[in-house]
């Protein structure tokens, strides 16, 4: 048994994985399959696709559907950073269009913490123990 986070973007599943992927070392999107032209989805739009960053694999897709619903804080990504630059990097690219949920700091569970929005609405609990 494996269990695979499942992320549902509005139409930018492939930008957000792109960013996701050039942040993390060790991280591609692996792979990725396409709405054709008579799919339910928007051609060439995301469809299914494995994202792996570091050695955590995510399933992302674009929804055909529309819903009255996004992510939420209740759930985020928790990432444990090597250093305060790499913090800062990660920091910065997911912070920009996006919303500081808590801005970076020490508060008392590691050197330094954050808890961002992005701009794709995943939310990211980045820290360097």
């Amino acid at each position: 048994m494996k269990i695979t986070p499942f992320l549902m973007f509005d139409g930018c599943a492939e930008a957000a994985m792109s960013l996701y992927a050039s942040l993390f070392p060790d991280s591609r999107i692996a792979e990725i399959e396409r709405y054709g032209p008579d799919a339910a989805g928007v051609a060439g739009s995301v469809k299914r696709a494995r994202l792996r960053l570091a050695s955590c694999d995510l399933i992302c897709i674009d929804s055909p559907v529309q819903h009255a619903f996004s992510f939420t804080p209740s759930i985020s990504l928790f990432v444990n950073l090597d250093s305060r630059a790499q913090f800062d990097g990660v920091f910065h690219a997911l912070s920009e269009q996006g919303k500081v949920l808590m801005s970076p700091g020490d508060y008392g569970s590691a050197q330094w913490f954050a808890w961002v929005e992005d701009r794709f609405g995943v939310t990211w609990q980045l820290r360097v123990p």
